[in-house]
């Protein structure tokens, strides 16, 4: 079967490797999308995602969707559509209970943090344990099914916020996940979302998703104590700075986007004098289940997906996903090869070429 595989900084290759067999308890996937997530942008473009360095070859990926291959225990059948829940957890410790997704010792489809390293599903075929596993609705779209991973992580940050029913929201940073969370607002109550990012283009499409109003990060100011809840998805400590001003007293902002493991300066001052709450998101729990539901009721969200690229141009989609001011999320493509067939085609045969000159 093909898998791609990091190798190191800016080493990535398509190579054959031995077809993983199901054991009990245990579901072979097919794999159709893999979408890349800023870890997997991490691993390839620096060789690491903060502490975590690749030190043998990894196989990347966390956000799929694809098709039951094999099932020993019949419980599936084969051809039925799925998506993974893709963490393995670890132990309960004092303080997470009913919070598995915290606890140590677990682990992350297509993550270095393991020794060996924790494989992920950028292949032709997954195995993995069959409570990992969710059904999805005949028919889904298999550009949006791979969302559900990415927007669990959204409604992660939504649900770490509070009730949002009739909140005024603020998405700090329109990428992927950004976008997602204004999908995850919506979906939890709130009654006006409005977007903030640096590029003109990730705001236009947080706009086509339904965004109440966007605004230019560096160009238009942020009102000031507008905003209930912040959901902070770019990680930028000027974009967190900025969000300390625009909550309103006693106002919650919640930490989605990743930041290295290492100090940064952000301005607290505001953080105190208006008693806001500051709060981590880490991954997400179940929302997954929830995920799928909202997928299936709203296929307008495929529009996060800009392209979809053939594995054998896994190159170029790496190139595509970093640049927020052409690609949204760029999921890698398993069950095609012919890119003029697939979402933003012309986009990744254009990378190409310039890669190859």
């Amino acid at each position: 079967m093909r898998a791609v595989f990091i190798d190191g900084r800016e080493q990535i290759a398509v190579r054959e490797a031995p077809e993983p067999q199901p054991a009990v308890g245990q579901v072979r996937i097919r794999l159709a999308r893999v979408g890349i997530c800023g870890s997997d942008l991490h691993y390839y473009f620096h060789g690491a995602n903060g502490e975590y360095v690749v030190r043998e070859p990894l196989i990347p990926g966390h956000e799929l969707s694809g098709t039951v291959d094999a099932d020993p225990s019949g419980e599936l059948a084969p051809g039925t559509p799925v998506t993974v829940h893709p963490a393995r957890f670890g132990r309960e410790v004092p303080g997470t209970e009913g919070q598995p997704h915290l606890w140590p010792g677990g682990s992350y489809l297509g993550s270095a943090a393991t020794w060996p390293h924790t494989q992920g599903a950028m292949a032709d075929l997954i195995v993995v344990e069959r409570d990992m596993v969710r059904s999805l609705p005949a028919g889904i779209d298999m550009d949006l099914a791979a969302l559900a991973e990415p927007l669990g992580v959204a409604l992660h940050g939504a649900t770490r916020a509070g009730d949002l029913t009739g909140a005024r929201v603020l998405v700090s940073g329109a990428g992927p996940i950004g976008l997602l969370a204004v999908i995850a607002a919506q979906a939890r109550g709130a009654a006006h979302v409005t977007v903030t990012d640096v590029l003109a283009q990730p705001l236009e499409r947080a706009l086509a998703l339904g965004a109440d109003a966007a605004v230019r990060a560096g160009t238009d100011e942020l009102p000031a104590e507008a905003f209930d809840v912040v959901l902070e998805c770019s990680g930028a400590p000027a974009a967190i700075s900025a969000a300390a001003v625009a909550t309103r007293r006693r106002g919650v902002i919640v930490q989605v986007g990743m930041v290295p493991n290492e100090p940064r300066g952000i301005n607290l001052a505001p953080l105190i004098s208006k008693e806001i709450d500051l709060r981590g998101a880490f991954r997400f729990n179940g929302e997954i289940d929830e995920a799928i539901e909202i997928l299936a009721a709203r296929p307008d969200v495929t529009s996060v997906v800009t392209h979809a690229i053939p594995v054998a141009d896994v190159r170029a989609a790496f190139e595509l996903a970093r640049d927020g001011a052409v690609s949204g999320k760029v999921v890698v493509a398993f069950d095609a090869s012919d890119a003029s067939q697939l979402r933003g085609g012309s986009a990744a045969a254009s990378a190409t070429s310039t890669l190859d000159q």
